[in-house]
Formats: C-alpha cells, structure tokens, sequence
C-alpha cells in the first residue's frame, strides 16, 4: 500500500517553476566568487614579484603561491575589504583611514610557525596611515625569529653569536672598473643574469665610479658571478660598494615621525647589531640607551593609548618615562636577498607576528620584462620551489 503526504490546506496544487537559466547562472557565479574568496583568505594567494630586493632566489616578474595554512589565517581586521585611497574614502562617507570600522583580529592554528629562512609575505609596518591588513605587501626573508640576538659582520649575517647558515643566493652590489666598456662586457653581463631593471634592455649601463672616477659597471649578483668576474681579464677591480644611511634604531620611527635614538650606534647595511628580537612575555628595562628600539612596538603595533617619544629620548605613557615593558607579541627581522637595495629590518625594525600573511612556497609562472614575445616565459622556473 501507497502512502501519499497529505496536502496542507492552501498549499500549492502544482511545484514552484524551476529557477530560469540566468538565475542559475547568477548562483553558480555567486558560489565560484564566494568559494574563490573563502580560498584565498584562508589557504593561498597569488602575487607577483615587482621588485629586485630579493634577487636572485626571487626575480622580478615572478608570480608566487603564497600559503596562509602554514601560519595560520587571519581573520580581517578591517570588513571592508577593498581597494581605498585618499580618493576614494571620501565616496564611502569617510575622511580617512581611521574611520574604518576595525575589529581584533584572530589567527587560526597553521602547520607551523615562522622559522629562520622562511621567504614571508606581510603588511609593511611602517604605513601607519592604513589599517595593517589594507597596507603594502611585502616580500623577504625571515633571518631572525622571536628571541634571536641578529648581527652583520662585513655582510655576513651572526645569530646568536654564531655564523648563520642563510638560503638563498643573496646578492651584494659591487663597481666592476674596466679598461673599457664594450660588447663582450655587456654579453658577459647577460649571460651571467646581471640585471638593472632601470635600462630599457636591463643590462647595466656604464658609468663612473664618483669616488675612484673609475669607468666600469655597478652591478648587483650572488657571490659565484662576482668570483666569475673577478677571473676575467677585463675586469680591473671589483670592490662592494654599499650606500651609506641612517638605519634602525638610530632612526626609531622611520616614515613616520622624525624620533631618533638618543644614543647614536651608527651601523650600517653590511656591519649592523647585534640586536635582540622581542618575544612574546619578555620584559624589557628600558633607557635611553634601548628605547629607540621599542618604541614603535610600544606606540604603534602594541595598540597602547597615550605613548610619545620624550625629548630625553625615552618613551612617555601620559607625559611620565615608561621605566619597562612586557611585550604583547613575537616579532621578527626581516632582509631581502638583494643586500644593497631592499628597503627592509635594518631601515625600519621588526616585524609584528599579526603583520605576517603567509608562507612563499612556489613560483608558478615567470616573466622576464626585458625579452621578447618568444623568449618572455622563463620556462626553467615553472613550478620552481621557493628556498
């Protein structure tokens, strides 16, 4: 015997109509650009390398996965997760940055933490005008973790008192003298992956070094080019040469406001620290000897209401000295490969854990901007790891 559901009294006699085709369309787009969302927050995200600092583990023109699984995914500090300049606020009804609505932020649990080597995307620290997780993305490698002590010693990097074993191909910038710049230079340069994206065909240009008025080449390359180089008969001399700036902490705040340390230690891209990274529970005494390197902690990624830089060069909590501090979170020191010309911890202090977005692990796709149509995939780095 067949049993048949009674019919409710006032229900339809017949079924709803099947959702027409756009319908259906406009669903199954709906699910792709939800799903596509809920992936890249949560798993991987694509990105694109737009500058030589890491050269030559990362070149220009690189497109990366970076996993956020490694790490953890964080949940958006901001809701309104979309492109905004001081253009546009003012279309939302807003007069700046900090009128966003701005919720904690939580990490779920990842497959491990940030170690030493690791190739890391984050929020740049210093764009202080922005949100953390609508800044600037950066690219670098983690050189020191939470706890570590970091030095340089003639660009060799110390952790902890001891040489530390760094991946990559780093590349350090030296003036190549020659008798005389010619084609066999320039081919030799080519062949050997010296670039200078600055030149339409980037090859370096020559030039004169100002202070040996030498003729000769400015070129950036890993230690076995320079060695390469230095073996060729029509290389005169090869000698670093690295610019020389005020770096961290004797500027205490860079881009953002004019504090300096007010003990001056004067080190350098090649000789710099040794500095000690902060960890999460570590309490620090500070002076004026060590304030300059926790400010920005205490003032800005810390969140504290009322902290400014004293004229004695300590830090202020409602116009009295701040005599000590425990720290809220892990912090790391960041470096590009490309020694000489990255922007990185040694210009502007750590990096906060809850800046960190994800884990590079593979370059994907690679163009070169300098070839032609033929020659423009760089083929040998599909799917190349990233070390």
């Amino acid at each position: 015997m067949a049993f048949f559901p009674r019919r409710r009294p006032g229900a339809p006699s017949t079924p709803a109509p099947a959702p027409g085709k756009a319908r259906e369309w406009f669903n199954s787009l709906l699910f792709a650009v939800v799903a596509a969302a809920l992936l890249r927050w949560s798993a991987v995200e694509a990105y694109v390398i737009p500058s030589e600092s890491m050269e030559h583990s990362l070149l220009v023109g690189d497109y990366l996965f970076v996993s956020k699984l490694h790490y953890g995914p964080q949940t958006p500090q901001t809701p309104l997760q979309v492109p905004l300049t001081h253009q546009t606020l003012p279309l939302l009804g807003l007069k700046s940055y900090s009128d966003l609505v701005q919720l904690p932020t939580y990490r779920f649990p990842g497959f491990s933490s940030v170690q030493r080597n690791d190739v890391v995307v984050f929020h740049v620290p210093h764009e202080q005008q922005r949100p953390a997780d609508l800044r600037t993305f950066l690219i670098k490698r983690c050189i020191a973790v939470a706890g570590d002590t970091v030095a340089l010693r003639h660009g060799q990097v110390f952790l902890n008192g001891q040489p530390g074993a760094i991946a990559g191909s780093p590349q350090t910038t030296y003036f190549m003298a020659v008798p005389e710049p010619n084609d066999e230079v320039r081919q030799a340069l080519q062949e050997q992956g010296v670039v200078d994206y600055t030149q339409p065909d980037g090859i370096p240009a020559a030039g004169t070094n100002p202070e040996t008025g030498q003729l000769g080449y400015f070129i950036s390359c890993p230690a076995n080019v320079a060695e390469y180089f230095r073996k060729q008969p029509y290389v005169r001399s090869l000698t670093v040469t690295a610019p020389s700036v005020q770096l961290f902490p004797d500027v205490a705040d860079f881009d953002v406001s004019d504090a300096m340390s007010a003990v001056q230690r004067k080190w350098q891209l090649d000789n710099y620290g040794p500095l000690p990274v902060p960890k999460k529970g570590q309490t620090i005494a500070l002076s004026p000897a060590n304030a300059a390197i926790y400010y920005k902690i205490v003032s800005q990624y810390e969140h504290n209401q009322g902290i400014t830089w004293g004229a004695d060069g300590m830090i202020q909590q409602n116009g009295k000295p701040l005599t000590s501090y425990t720290i809220k979170q892990n912090y790391y020191f960041m470096m590009g490969d490309n020694r000489h010309n990255s922007e990185d911890s040694r210009f502007w202090g750590f990096v906060p854990e809850d800046h960190v977005v994800g884990k590079a692990v593979f370059v994907w796709l690679s163009l070169d901007p300098h070839a032609d149509f033929w020659h423009r995939v760089r083929w040998s780095r599909l799917l190349r790891p990233v070390s």
